[in-house]
């Protein structure tokens, strides 16, 4: 232990992303307890779904799951299923939104009825702060401290992943995000580790099962964001073209895993498994919305909900990666293509519930501000660049708190 409270491993930079990361927790709790204690029938739906199946009754996003859910009379009534297969969610997806009613009930015999608002957000409170270290981590790897501190600080007082991780209007997409997230900067660390002269595939077997866990949350919390995975794929063979035989070797067998994972929220039921992925819709996209301009509109006009200090960073930072070249390498080109296909496709499921491909298109463009930003702060510019950036996370931090006040 006295090796892991190190000045390297835990100094500074670590306090200053767990203040912000505590921050971020506060402000989900505050939004969590300005809830009514009557949840939504939707959300009231999915958690017992997803505990019948936690209880051995039956499979959720199946029309078993659907036909075998029933709420107790102090719960109210269940709202009807459609008695198919989900065609946007696994299993996996209802066992998170249950799994801490769960674990109340049977193990810690408390009342949920108590807590359900609480138990209800708490897997997704989870996922957001994790979320929310990933990134700082990420961004500090890339960029350093200066865009460590701006990812986390732009993360912590977004409105859109606070009402996500707090279900606070929105649907619980926080763990989609982070798979997101994970499997896309995963592979690219495998990436990076595939010329150290050791055996690749048993030398890389961490990064390979947080690669096929990251495909699994991802996949199984939303069957669209099947696309991460042959964009992992790419970016590991860009990576490393004259490795690009391990690169694919590593890929099918994460792809592998994150299957067999997948096949156990089926409760390893192969035809269930395989209706369930059949029935699947991998790519909800509404073509016709790109020839509508309202599309367009209702993305941007999220993306400043989501974010509003974005509205002024984005634009700018891609104002500097075209006008600087210094700016340009792949540590800022990564994460803007990402989030800019993201943004494409939401404009593309304008019907999709929640925010969808917006959502996770919003931490690539979160690092790809940050890093943009450390290079202009690398630059003669310096000053005033400090003085823009410290103002504009003051400005929303400060707009997101007033916001917080006034809920509910």
């Amino acid at each position: 232990m006295g090796g892991f409270f190190t000045r390297e491993r835990f100094g500074r930079p670590q306090i200053v992303a767990a203040f912000l990361l505590l921050t971020f927790l506060a402000q989900c709790l505050w939004l969590v307890s300005r809830r009514n204690t009557k949840l939504p029938a939707d959300e009231v739906s999915r958690i017992v779904i997803g505990r019948n199946q936690w209880m051995g009754k039956a499979i959720a996003s199946t029309p078993q799951g659907a036909e075998d859910s029933h709420l107790s009379p102090d719960l109210g009534t269940l709202s009807t299923e459609a008695k198919a297969y989900d065609s946007a969610h696994s299993p996996l997806w209802y066992l998170i939104a249950a799994a801490a009613n769960t674990v109340f009930t049977k193990i810690l015999r408390v009342d949920p009825v108590k807590f359900w608002g609480w138990l209800a957000a708490m897997p997704f409170l989870i996922f957001g702060t994790l979320l929310g270290a990933s990134l700082w981590y990420v961004a500090r790897r890339l960029y350093g401290n200066a865009g460590g501190y701006m990812a986390l600080a732009l993360y912590c007082f977004s409105p859109a992943f606070i009402q996500s991780s707090a279900l606070w209007l929105s649907q619980p997409e926080t763990g989609a995000a982070w798979g997101a997230f994970g499997a896309v900067f995963t592979a690219i660390a495998v990436a990076h580790t595939l010329y150290a002269p050791r055996e690749v595939v048993l030398w890389n077997w961490r990064r390979i099962v947080l690669l096929a866990m990251s495909f699994a949350l991802g996949v199984g919390s939303l069957f669209s964001l099947v696309i991460v995975v042959p964009i992992a794929l790419g970016f590991m063979l860009y990576l490393a073209p004259t490795r690009r035989l391990a690169a694919l070797m590593i890929w099918f067998c994460a792809c592998f895993l994150a299957l067999l994972l997948l096949f156990g929220t089926y409760a390893f039921h192969p035809g269930l498994f395989w209706q369930g992925l059949r029935h699947a819709d991998y790519f909800p996209i509404l073509w016709k919305a790109y020839l509508m301009p309202g599309a367009y509109e209702r993305v941007f006009l999220r993306l400043g909900e989501s974010s509003p200090a974005l509205l002024l960073a984005f634009p700018a930072s891609i104002v500097a990666f075209i006008v600087w070249p210094r700016t340009r390498y792949f540590g800022n080109t990564a994460p803007l293509l990402v989030s800019l296909l993201f943004l494409l496709l939401s404009v593309g499921t304008p019907h999709v519930a929640g925010m969808g491909f917006q959502l996770m298109a919003l931490p690539f463009l979160l690092v790809f501000a940050a890093g943009v930003t450390a290079d202009l702060l690398e630059s003669p510019q310096r000053g005033l660049v400090l003085a823009c950036l410290s103002g504009l996370v003051m400005a929303n931090a400060l707009w997101n708190i007033w916001a917080l006040v006034q809920a509910g």
